[in-house]
């Protein structure tokens, strides 16, 4: 079994900064890559933010510049830095996490989600 956690949302007024964490737990091996996905009232989820195990990362184009990904290994964590939010950010941010199983065995994990709120 394995459990995400996430932290680190809530509001925020335009220009302003959050940081995001989702640690997992459970019988882990490894972790592969690491995510971050977001999803506004009617819209579909959307990739954020990703980070590789090699550390490679790639952002959505809305992002670049003003978020951040990153990864702590030795804790199983990723985070999102986020800033010079805009109203547009405003959505619920969730984890996915590719995880090789103690067991055997590679699944993609999501987390319980973070409510982002951004106030022009």
């Amino acid at each position: 079994q394995v459990q995400l956690v996430e932290s680190g949302g809530g509001l925020v007024q335009a220009g302003g900064s959050l940081r995001l964490s989702c640690a997992a737990s459970g019988r882990i091996r490894s972790i592969d890559r690491m995510g971050w996905y977001r999803q506004a009232p009617g819209n579909q989820r959307a990739l954020v933010a990703q980070i590789t195990s090699a550390d490679s990362t790639n952002y959505a184009d809305s992002v670049k510049g003003r978020f951040t990904i990153s990864r702590d290994n030795a804790k199983n964590t990723v985070y999102l830095q986020m800033n010079s939010l805009k109203p547009e950010d405003t959505a619920v941010y969730s984890c996915n996490v590719l995880i090789v199983m103690e067991m055997g065995g590679t699944f993609s994990h999501w987390g319980q989600g973070t409510q982002v709120t951004v106030s022009s």
